[in-house]
């Protein structure tokens, strides 16, 4: 629980290869010690078996959207672009249930924080600064947030 006005439910990837179980929480811990962070970024971890880890508690500040830390709840799915059918299902509860603690928050991925360089109110794919998620965050959402056709790891 949070004390902090939450505007965004941010969905990452780890950019590790889909399916690799050895990615976990402690290994996403080190990545980010590496970079100088105090630890983990992001609030939540979907590994590949489906289960949720906690990395930062959800009233601390995460380190996952420069610049919308404050004021965001970053979520990791484990993986590039292609997501167990135990992460979906994983990924649709917790946003679910974030978006009834915060209802006023934007449910989007982490590329749509790419500047519009164009101007035009639309961050185009050829604006993206990263492809994470590696899915198209907001088609997830309108689909009642099913997994998304060539999205799915066996």
């Amino acid at each position: 629980m949070t004390a902090r006005a939450i505007r965004h439910i941010v969905i990452h990837c780890s950019a590790s290869p889909n399916g690799d179980a050895s990615v976990n929480r402690d290994v996403i811990d080190g990545w980010h010690r590496e970079r100088g962070w105090r630890g983990v970024g992001y609030h939540y971890i979907l590994h590949v078996d489906g289960s949720t880890l906690v990395g930062r508690p959800e009233g601390a500040i995460g380190a996952h959207v420069a610049g919308q830390n404050a004021s965001s709840i970053g979520i990791c799915m484990v993986g590039f672009n292609r997501f167990t059918l135990e992460q979906w299902q994983s990924l649709r509860a917790l946003v679910r249930e974030l978006a009834l603690r915060h209802p006023a928050a934007e449910i989007l991925g982490h590329r749509d924080f790419s500047p519009d360089q164009d101007g035009d109110g639309v961050i185009e794919p050829w604006e993206w600064l990263k492809t994470c998620p590696g899915f198209e965050v907001r088609d997830w959402v309108a689909s009642n947030m099913q997994p998304p056709p060539g999205h799915i790891h066996p």
